[in-house]
């Protein structure tokens, strides 16, 4: 149950856990950046990590880190040799994340072993003394997000099938990419939630406002590599650095990793070039998926409009925006994917009726 370190981290090496905080800031090592955003994120890690405060939460872009600074911050707390336990609700189906996260007894009312069969432990209870990250907590049914709130402020789980409650002791981390805020206008974010979870909030900031970062973690990660493959460290010429410096990121460091692996894979020569990057054979929907490009507009008249029809207007608009691809729209409006499928289904905006066209057709019947 406990998630690997992800490839789209800062910086790929997990490093050690250690059970004092003697070493605690070098725990931090793997978050390669000097710009003033990240070290102000980075100092208030430390001092969450140093602190016995119980629950915190990291926001930030996909790509930017937010699981490895989950990771460093239990590295380098006092308990750092319990687990750590990752829990992404976006992965896991609405139906199972109550007893993922929570756990749940034997049937008939007793008290079963940890090896009796029927039972099985949460996060909240395999973590002991350690940590629990909850990922993408906006996925959280809102059933669910009562019961995490009521864990936040009480600090014991209620277990389906229990008559009495797990006394805590973990410390959890709780992250979201998108902007809890729009979930809640949206109305699938609890508000209480939300006003418990900013008590403490570390945003990691994306990758196109750390210019001066660029640099910083391509060398580390061009050093790594030749470290793993044994091979002479290859160096960035100064026509792929400007490339990579103008480029606006939209994957942040994990779609730099994966652009610097590909030119270490391409690149034949010590010096890598800008024909070695390949950023611009990149697909340029996600970029324009999370910028503010004006797309459409919903119009209200003065004698007023039903909200079903802006409803539907705004779930046209967004497929249209992402070419009908039902996650990605999905994410813009903080839904599920399955509540998206209803709603689509709903206002006969489905594949087999009025298919919505997409955007090259639609720019070509305009212009």
């Amino acid at each position: 149950m406990t998630a690997p370190t992800p490839r789209s981290s800062l910086a790929p090496r997990e490093t050690p856990r250690h059970a004092t905080l003697v070493e605690g800031p070098n725990e931090f090592a793997p978050l390669v950046g000097e710009s003033a955003k990240m070290n102000q994120a980075l100092q208030m890690a430390r001092r969450v990590a140093m602190t016995p405060l119980r629950n915190v939460l990291i926001t930030g872009e996909p790509g930017t880190g937010k699981e490895l600074l989950a990771r460093c911050i239990h590295n380098a707390g006092s308990n750092a040799t319990a687990p750590f336990v990752a829990i992404n609700c976006a992965a896991i189906p609405a139906p199972m994340l109550e007893t993922e996260i929570f756990g749940t007894v034997a049937p008939n009312g007793f008290a079963p072993s940890r090896q009796r069969p029927g039972r099985k432990l949460g996060a909240l209870e395999l973590a002991g003394r350690g940590t629990v990250l909850i990922d993408e907590v906006n996925a959280l049914p809102l059933a669910l997000q009562d019961r995490l709130l009521h864990v936040l402020e009480q600090y014991s789980a209620p277990r389906f099938g229990a008559a009495d409650d797990l006394s805590l002791q973990c410390r959890i981390i709780v992250a979201s990419k998108a902007r809890l805020e729009d979930c809640v206008a949206a109305g699938v974010f609890r508000q209480s939630l939300l006003a418990r979870l900013a008590i403490l909030q570390i945003e990691l900031p994306p990758l196109r406002d750390r210019d001066d970062d660029v640099r910083l973690i391509s060398d580390h990660l061009l050093i790594e590599a030749a470290q793993v493959t044994g091979a002479p460290r290859l160096q960035l010429g100064l026509d792929a650095m400007a490339v990579l410096r103008s480029h606006r990121w939209p994957g942040n460091v994990r779609e730099l990793r994966h652009v610097i692996d590909r030119a270490i894979a391409v690149c034949e020569r010590p010096l890598i070039g800008a024909e070695h990057l390949l950023i611009n054979q990149r697909r340029a929907g996600a970029g324009t998926i999370r910028g503010t490009v004006a797309f459409g507009e919903i119009r209200i008249p003065s004698d007023g409009k039903r909200l079903r029809d802006i409803e539907r207007e705004a779930l046209e608009l967004t497929m249209q925006l992402t070419e009908n691809n039902q996650s990605a729209a999905a994410r813009i409006l903080c839904i599920s994917r399955p509540t998206l499928a209803r709603k689509l289904k709903a206002y006969g905006l489905g594949k087999d009726r009025n298919r919505l066209m997409t955007l090259p057709e639609r720019r070509s019947a305009e212009g």
